[in-house]
């Protein structure tokens, strides 16, 4: 298989998640860790610093309070950010995956990531419709191909396609999803987030594992330039172990085989 699969962790996964991780990597299932950073959680960053493992941060969502759609959370976006550099900078992180926020307007994101100022920044694409009472907010920013297209040409960063967030978007604007990929694609993005989906049609955002659900994962990898990085963001079933990734592996690996053999 031909891609550079990773790995979604939280900062705070210090447990088991940790030493779980180090053992997959060593059995080359993963080529890196995306680390959410949660706010406030600096004292866990040497313990990923000794892991010797490549990593991509994400920069927290507006659940913990970083929202760039909005110019009254603009000094504590700044404030929240300074500890993701930290994070990215220790970890030597090849990029910072960000959201686009919540409510507000897509240009108050796009002046926000400019004074980031952070070259390492990619912005993700979002469902339109949020979750009901998870994220503090109702409509996402960067749900569509015109409002990607404002912050990657206003901050000059790079853009992160989330299928399963193309996907819901796709079905609140009553477009083909499969088709509203493909135009995202001509965005270049440098990397991908993937899980499978509970319904085609819903608008609302789901992570089942891979092979569970009814996306066409074939079709999608068919989509993704060989060695392209892809985070593996499905659910985790245990607390103790990451055994289901291992079989998110295995699923994505038994596709691509049969796609490669076509």
């Amino acid at each position: 298989m031909g891609y550079n699969l990773g790995l979604k962790l939280w900062s705070i996964n210090t447990d088991n998640y940790l030493h779980e991780a180090i053992k997959l990597y060593e059995k080359n299932i993963y080529g890196y860790i995306e680390l959410y950073v949660v706010p406030n959680t600096l004292e866990y960053l040497e313990k990923w610093q000794d892991l010797k493992i490549p990593f991509i941060i994400h920069c927290p969502h507006s659940a913990h309070g970083f929202n760039l759609a909005k110019k009254e959370k603009q000094e504590n976006n700044r404030k929240i950010f300074e500890e993701v550099k930290k994070y990215a900078d220790a970890l030597d992180a090849q990029y910072i995956v960000i959201h686009g926020g919540m409510d507000g307007d897509i240009e108050e994101t796009a002046i926000q990531l400019t004074l980031l100022n952070e070259s390492r920044a990619l912005i993700e694409n979002k469902p339109f419709v949020a979750l009901p009472n998870r994220i503090g907010g109702e409509y996402c920013r960067g749900y569509n191909i015109d409002e990607i297209k404002t912050a990657i040409d206003t901050a000059k960063c790079g853009f992160c396609l989330d299928f399963g967030h193309a996907i819901c978007a796709a079905n609140s604007l009553n477009q083909d999803p499969y088709e509203y990929i493909e135009e995202f694609l001509k965005l270049n993005p440098q990397m991908f987030h993937l899980t499978d989906i509970e319904d085609i049609t819903s608008i609302y955002d789901s992570h089942p594992h891979l092979g569970e659900g009814e996306l066409d994962i074939a079709r999608i990898l068919k989509l993704i330039p060989n060695e392209a990085k892809i985070t593996v963001e499905t659910i985790k079933n245990s607390k103790t172990d990451l055994d289901d990734f291992i079989n998110d592996f295995e699923v994505l690996k038994r596709i691509a085989t049969g796609i490669s053999s076509c």
